[in-house]
C-alpha cells in the first residue's frame, strides 16, 4: 500500500523575539502574517486528505498545526522528536531522531491515509537529503527562502512511497509565496 506525508514548515515567526531561544519551548510566537499563513494550510490539508497531524513542541508550530487542522476537526498531536535543531545537536543528532519519526509516519501512513508534521527548515533539510533530494535542488529552494530554508514559512514538501513501497522523488508541493522551480541545467557535451 502507498503511504504520503507532508512535511510542513511552521508559519511566519516573531524573529524579532531576542529574549526567546528559538529552539526551546516555547520559542517565538507566529506574526500576523504567520497566523494567517496557517489558517491557509487548512484548504492544502483537506484537499489532500490528511488524517492526522503532528506537531514540534514549540509554540511556533503548535499555532500553525492548530490553525490549519481547526475547521477540519483534525487533533494535533505533539512529538517531541521533530523539534527544532537544538543547542549543540549535530546533524547526524537530528536525523536520527526525525529520520526514525518519518518511517513511523509512513507506516501509519499506509494504514490510515496521509499525514502531515509540522517541523522546522533544519530538520526538513537533513530529511530531504536523508530520502536523496540532490543537493543542487535543496540549494536552489535555500537560495530563495529565509533562513538558508529548503522550504519558507508554511510551505511543504511530500514524501512518499508506492504501494510496493519504492519511495518517489520527494516534491516542494506548497508555498504560500512565488518560488522558482527547480529546473536541472542541461549541459552540451
Amino acid at each position: 500500500m502507498s503511504a504520503t506525508i507532508y512535511l510542513i514548515r511552521h508559519a511566519t515567526p516573531d524573529w524579532g523575539r531576542t529574549d526567546i531561544r528559538y529552539d526551546i519551548p516555547p520559542g517565538p510566537p507566529l506574526t500576523a502574517k504567520g497566523e494567517a499563513e496557517a489558517a491557509a494550510l487548512s484548504d492544502f490539508l483537506a484537499a489532500a486528505n490528511v488524517t492526522r497531524v503532528y506537531a514540534s513542541p514549540l509554540e511556533r508550530t503548535l499555532r500553525t498545526a492548530h490553525l490549519a487542522t481547526q475547521p477540519l476537526g483534525i487533533p494535533v498531536q505533539i512529538d517531541d522528536t521533530i523539534a527544532e535543531w537544538r543547542h549543540g545537536e549535530s546533524d547526524a543528532d537530528v536525523l536520527a531522531r526525525c529520520h526514525a519519526t518519518v518511517e513511523a509516519a509512513l507506516d501509519e501512513s499506509r494504514r490510515h491515509g496521509p499525514i502531515a508534521l509540522v517541523t522546522h527548515g533544519g530538520p526538513i533539510r537533513l530529511l530531504l537529503e536523508s530520502f536523496g533530494v540532490e543537493r543542487a535542488v535543496i540549494d536552489h529552494f535555500r537560495r530563495q527562502f529565509d533562513h538558508d530554508n529548503p522550504v519558507p514559512p508554511a510551505g511543504i514538501w511530500q514524501l512518499a512511497t508506492r504501494a510496493d513501497n519504492i519511495p518517489q522523488t520527494p516534491t516542494l508541493v506548497y508555498t504560500p509565496q512565488p518560488h522558482v522551480p527547480y529546473t536541472p541545467s542541461i549541459v552540451n557535451v
